[in-house]
């Protein structure tokens, strides 16, 4: 028998939470092939096995939590579960009881109903009991659809345990008795996002100061330039490599912005690496543009499009994810026109970028034209960073967005 471990997955991540199997119990495997996705606090992981054979035991459930080094799953060697070499001459009544008996004991030891791991899994997110779910399965396996059909009428499957669910205070809606509600578990990164983000605003003097951008120049030359920028490197001339580029020169005029605290020290960094904030389907994700003051800005956007597709993927690797000085985050692709963003621990500052809005913008004491703004903002940790300090950052992020001919001339 070979044992199926979590393997070393970081320095600082000591756990993680089946995502899926892959494989069931009875499937052979591969040297290589991947069994199962392990989520963790920052990226999903795939496990692979370390030897071909079969599938004989899942140990744990999609959902379970399990620890670096704990085992999971146990291979058996050869091209068949060790038990189906006894069961080969056996007549074909008796095959079939040793076949149940088999599955019965390998997903479900004890009393428990012999369930797939999708629908334990959802079992456990709606608070049903698997023991009242019926199933059409002539070996009365359950599977995840019936799972899903007995919560959608659960009086007439199981009305006796309709009191006992009512009576539950964790069920309960006491605002709003008897009204629909729906409990829905938190994904590992949600739950740590969640964390982060109230951490940072516990531990840090965390502050956001304003600015408006008019964005005129920086349109005028996108819709002049992108054609020719496209032959020539295959990626389409975005907004965000202007901002990156500004990030980068304020950074190096106000290079406290670049830091981060360890302790009674201020850890100044000599480096870039800017953090671009991604949405995923589960949650916000912030990859790392390893050295892009030593980009143009072609290769700005080619890694932020590398990177965006990989995180919509779910595909980053951990050192993808790890060690930005700096992030800038838009708010503007969803429409949003004013934000407050908080800062990427232990990063002491970060930029939020908002929707381009027309609006009319005094020339002079008698003009006033239409012109494209945005509302930057610079959350900033007041713990080192002084407020004049900030508010010049911003202005010079500003005066370069205003001047982009400059930006590409310091490139």
């Amino acid at each position: 028998m070979i044992e199926i471990k979590v393997p070393e997955l970081a320095e600082s991540i000591t756990e993680g939470t089946i995502a899926q199997w892959l494989k069931k119990v009875g499937d052979h495997v591969s040297q290589g092939e991947y069994i199962a996705e392990l989520e963790t606090d920052k990226v999903n992981v795939e496990i692979t096995a370390e030897h071909s054979g079969v599938i004989q035991e899942l140990k744990r459930e999609e959902g379970d939590t399990v620890e670096v080094g704990e085992v999971i799953a146990v291979l058996a060697e050869g091209d068949s579960p060790t038990a189906s070499t006894e069961q080969a001459e056996a007549p074909k009544e008796e095959k079939k009881v040793s076949t149940v008996a088999s599955e019965e004991a390998a997903p479900a030891p004890g009393n428990r109903p012999v369930a797939s791991p999708a629908a334990r899994k959802l079992a456990r997110e709606k608070g049903i009991d698997l023991e009242a779910v019926p199933t059409a399965d002539p070996l009365g396996r359950l599977r995840k659809q019936d799972v899903a059909s007995y919560e959608e009428k659960p009086a007439a499957s199981a009305p006796a345990k309709a009191p006992e669910k009512k009576a539950a205070p964790a069920a309960a809606n006491v605002e709003s008795p008897g009204k629909p509600v729906e409990r829905i578990k938190m994904s590992r990164r949600r739950q740590t996002i969640a964390k982060r983000l109230v951490e940072a605003q516990q531990t840090a003097a965390m502050l956001t100061t304003f600015n408006e951008v008019d964005m005129s120049a920086v349109m005028e030359l996108r819709k002049r330039r992108k054609d020719q920028f496209f032959e020539k490197h295959d990626v389409k001339l975005g907004f965000m490599s202007f901002f990156t580029k500004a990030v980068i020169g304020a950074l190096k005029e106000f290079p406290l912005l670049n830091a981060e605290i360890q302790g009674d020290e201020i850890l100044l960094k000599k480096y870039y690496d800017i953090g671009i904030a991604v949405s995923t389907d589960e949650g916000l994700v912030v990859p790392v543009v390893r050295d892009a003051d030593r980009l143009g800005f072609a290769g700005i956007e080619r890694e932020i499009m590398h990177l965006g597709k990989k995180a919509r993927e779910n595909k980053l690797s951990l050192s993808e994810l790890q060690g930005g000085t700096f992030t800038i985050t838009n708010g503007g692709v969803f429409g949003s026109l004013w934000s407050t963003p908080i800062l990427n621990a232990p990063q002491v500052g970060i930029l939020g970028m908002h929707k381009i809005q027309w609006r009319p913008v005094a020339i002079d004491e008698e003009n006033f034209e239409n012109r494209p703004m945005m509302y930057i903002a610079l959350s900033y940790d007041h713990r080192i960073v002084d407020g004049k300090e900030a508010v010049s950052f911003l202005v010079r992020v500003k005066e370069m967005l205003e001047d982009p001919e400059s930006l590409l001339l310091d490139s």
